[in-house]
């Protein structure tokens, strides 16, 4: 019997991570153990700063304003400046979110989107961008090339280092996707999460005042500490960019009870303070890269895009779902491109600690 209740759910694909179960079984059963190089989740500690941070503000007794404190904005917004070279930044340019996957859920209902609306995402992406388009019922393009949307575009998603591929954008391609979200009146929502990790090409913010043209007009940077500091269980994220767009998502979010808790503020403000934490972090990551990337390469893998991020974008030239019961015959599992909108590639993460890296490295290469 389908229940009223299921209405929502209904406009949603199956969830794809409950795909993976039969290769995760198999994977597990490698007299080695699994090395689960499938999901994006950090696995090396939190920063210690951050964790004092965290437990020095624990007398939260009172509401947190949805806002943020004056001491987060001020973090966000110095971050930005002196690591990304944004300029023009003040408090009502910037706001803390839950994490950032609740914000690209919810952005296109939040803006009052509705099915009136065009939402373009990019054609191989993480699937949580379509997701937002359905929950808002809004019309939805894939698409990579600014000058290949089809329509007039209300929202406009990119990610660059991209997630699951690893591209990483040139600064052309970054002030095309601006002038083209401005010609259409639409905001362009750029999620940099991976930006602190670029390998073979350097990333670029869509604040940075060249490419933006000094003018923070329909740009919404998607930023979020999950990645860089290791802490996606603190849900530690923010937007910046159009004062009046993120005004307006403020009001909503106030009604909606949307706010950061006072500890996990308190502890960003630390993680966005220190950047000797995210080349530590860097260097481990660097470190796994190299070794998958190698073994990956001798196993008959092709590499594609992957100059940033912490993903290696892999084939062998086969159905994705062929490649990974393959790999799970070895005891890793890695995630199929399917759940991006690719058939073919495999999202091989370096989220695993080094001693089940090196195990994966040694099975690919036996």
């Amino acid at each position: 019997m389908v229940s009223r209740w299921t209405r929502v759910s209904a406009k949603l694909p199956v969830f794809p991570w409950d795909t993976l179960a039969e290769a995760k079984a198999t994977a597990a059963a490698h007299p080695g153990g699994l090395v689960d190089l499938s999901v994006g989740t950090p696995v090396d500690p939190t920063p210690e700063i951050v964790r004092e941070a965290l437990a020095g503000a624990s007398d939260a007794h009172g509401y947190p304003t949805t806002w943020g404190t004056a001491a987060l904005r001020a973090a966000i917004i110095d971050y930005l400046t002196v690591r990304w070279q944004a300029e023009g930044l003040d408090d009502p340019n910037v706001l803390p979110v839950i994490g950032t996957k609740e914000i690209v859920a919810w952005l296109p209902t939040q803006m009052g989107l509705g099915p009136d609306d065009l939402v373009v995402i990019p054609a191989t992406a993480y699937p949580t961008y379509d997701v937002g388009a359905r929950l808002a019922g809004c019309r939805l393009q894939l698409c990579d090339d600014p000058d290949e949307i089809d329509g007039r575009a209300s929202l406009i998603w990119i990610n660059y280092p991209a997630n699951p591929s690893g591209a990483v954008a040139s600064d052309d391609l970054l002030h095309r996707w601006i002038t083209t979200a401005r010609e259409h009146g639409a905001v362009l929502a750029s999620d940099e999460c991976y930006g602190e990790f670029g390998w073979d090409a350097e990333p670029a913010s869509v604040v940075r005042p060249d490419l933006c043209e000094g003018s923070l007009d329909n740009i919404l940077l998607v930023n979020s500490l999950s990645k860089r500091s290791n802490m996606a269980g603190y849900r530690a994220g923010y937007l910046a960019g159009d004062a009046g767009l993120i005004t307006e998502l403020l009001e909503v979010r106030k009604h909606s009870g949307m706010m950061v808790p006072t500890p996990i503020q308190a502890a960003m403000v630390a993680a966005l303070g220190d950047q000797d934490h995210v080349e530590v972090q860097r260097e481990r990551y660097g470190r796994r890269r190299g070794l998958l990337k190698q073994a990956l390469l001798a196993a008959g893998f092709r590499i594609d895009h992957s100059q940033g991020s912490i993903y290696l974008w892999a084939t062998r030239g086969e159905n994705c779902r062929t490649t990974i019961d393959w790999l799970a015959q070895r005891g890793i599992l890695a995630a199929p491109g399917d759940f991006y909108g690719d058939d073919e590639h495999v999202r091989v993460a370096l989220t695993a600690l080094d001693e089940r890296v090196q195990a994966a490295a040694e099975r690919l290469l036996a």
